[in-house]
């Protein structure tokens, strides 16, 4: 697999940009983490599963070693450690379908998991600081975020019902945004490009708490309920294997967030949608996200503040704009500042007929912007958010 952080890691890493508080694109080495909750007497089934598994990784591009723990004061927790070269591969094979088949076994076994990502960014007994720093690939400088943690949720819904499944998602109640004293829900952005949904939430606190806080909340699941005849994957939520795989295969994992230095708290929020070629997705959200490094230098910029979101050949770039996006011009908005850039990012979308339409008129980047540009369906703030 070869990516742009593969070709380039060092040098990309050392010239990241400050502004950068969210990215997967620095090459540094990648340890992950999982924690696991197995059922009562279910540890030697577990422990065989495992051994299936590891066996199957060790051949994935990007993966270096793993360890399993077990726990000196609970057998029921174990401890999943795995170190990968860097940040992509791993995301590309965990969000895989191969993946969801492979861990399909640990299922029967295992009560809850929690995965957390890390890049490493110092460690002890190994070479010097200095060039050997950047041999070893490790994370420069700690990044600064704003504590609020970025994720989304994506699918496909039957051809002809998504006026329907606007007007659904459009008009329920919002969740209680608290979710408990160190977690609350900040906003939700739903948007929709022909009959994809993307569903972007931003949590101050624990994600995962708080997405089953609101998997819980009755009017969730009466929305949920509602859009289940509409969807092109059949899924039953009061079945937990079903729902666990759904969500699964939805997940839209945050790989890059950047803030332009102007401080401006508000602005208007858009989402583009930027369908890849197969097996194009990660190295296009990493050109999106080099491109929104660049601008957010740049005082012109309208842009104030851009995360990207990557799973396979899906690529959807959630913007928020000083003005309206019509007023800023396609090129500010798209990131896209001379021809070599233009040809650059259309090489690696999947519609190219259409792309190349978007080219021929006066050299114009109005009409690529159209067909990214994806329709708001609601943008909710918590109160104090």
């Amino acid at each position: 697999m070869n990516t742009t952080s593969e070709r380039g890691a060092g040098s990309r890493a050392r010239q990241a940009s400050h502004h950068v508080s969210q990215s997967v694109f620095d090459g540094s080495r990648l340890r992950v983490v999982l924690l696991v909750d197995v059922h009562d007497g279910a540890q030697q089934e577990f422990l065989e599963a495992y051994e299936q598994l590891c066996n199957q990784v060790a051949s994935v591009p990007g993966h270096v070693s793993d360890q399993l723990c077990q726990s000196i004061e609970n057998p029921s927790q174990w401890l999943i450690t795995s170190e990968w070269e860097s940040a992509p591969p791993f995301l590309a094979w965990v969000n895989s379908e191969e993946h969801v088949r492979m861990v399909e076994p640990l299922h029967s076994c295992v009560r809850d998991t929690r995965s957390l990502r890390f890049h490493v960014v110092r460690e002890t007994g190994g070479p010097a600081k200095g060039a050997d720093q950047a041999e070893r690939r490790l994370q420069t400088a700690p990044r600064i975020g704003d504590g609020v943690i970025r994720h989304a949720l994506t699918f496909t819904v039957k051809p002809g019902s998504e006026e329907i499944v606007a007007k659904i998602l459009a008009d329920y109640d919002s969740p209680e945004p608290k979710v408990d004293d160190s977690t609350r829900l900040c906003r939700t952005s739903l948007f929709m490009h022909g009959n994809r949904v993307v569903r972007a939430v931003e949590v101050r606190g624990d994600l995962l708490a708080a997405l089953r806080h609101v998997a819980r909340q009755p009017e969730v699941r009466a929305v949920e309920e509602a859009i289940n005849p509409h969807l092109e994957q059949d899924r039953d939520l009061g079945d937990p294997e079903s729902a666990r795989v759904f969500f699964t295969r939805a997940a839209l994992p945050a790989v890059h967030h950047v803030t332009a230095g102007r401080q401006e708290p508000q602005g208007e929020r858009y989402a583009l949608y930027y369908p890849a070629r197969p097996e194009r997705g990660m190295q296009l959200a990493e050109l999106l996200a080099h491109r929104d490094e660049t601008a957010a230098d740049d005082p012109r910029s309208p842009v104030l503040r851009s995360t990207i979101f990557q799973r396979d050949d899906v690529v959807v770039r959630l913007i928020d704009v000083h003005g309206s996006i019509e007023e800023a011009g396609p090129g500010h908005i798209l990131g896209l500042s001379d021809s070599a850039q233009v040809t650059e990012l259309t090489t690696l979308l999947d519609d190219v007929a259409d792309m190349d339409v978007a080219m021929s008129k006066d050299g114009s980047l109005a009409r690529l912007l159209e067909l990214a540009r994806m329709d708001l369906v609601t943008d909710r703030r918590s109160p104090d958010a």
